[in-house]
């Protein structure tokens, strides 16, 4: 027996799939914040793409990584795992805070390195 139904050959407006919001409730959703499944069981009334996104947190995923995997725009997925993390489905691990990040010039000089090599 399939899981398909009559509306899966339809593409949902992304709206429909947030229940028409656009900004997710944490503001903290960056395209490189890392998510990791909670080990919590799956709510019943997830619907397909918060149980295929918790299926791919199994490990640890990217926000952006994740938008790819559902073949969502990054903004949506942030509204999904937004609601996912707040009914405690999905955990956070924040990437370095931008002051930790080393400046370009830095980075460049790495690089030139490297091509030396």
């Amino acid at each position: 027996m399939s899981d398909a139904t009559p509306y899966d050959d339809h593409p949902v407006r992304p709206y429909v799939l947030t229940n028409g919001r656009v900004h997710p409730s944490r503001n903290v959703l960056r395209p490189e914040t890392l998510l990791r499944n909670a080990g919590q069981p799956t709510p019943m009334s997830a619907n397909r793409q918060q149980r295929t996104l918790l299926d791919l947190c199994q490990g640890v995923l990217s926000l952006a990584e994740a938008a790819v995997y559902l073949g969502q725009p990054v903004s949506l997925v942030a509204v999904i795992a937004s609601d996912l993390v707040d009914s405690g489905h999905l955990v956070i691990h924040s990437a370095a805070p931008r002051s930790d990040v080393p400046h370009r010039a830095i980075l460049e000089k790495v690089l030139d390195g490297l091509y030396q090599l």
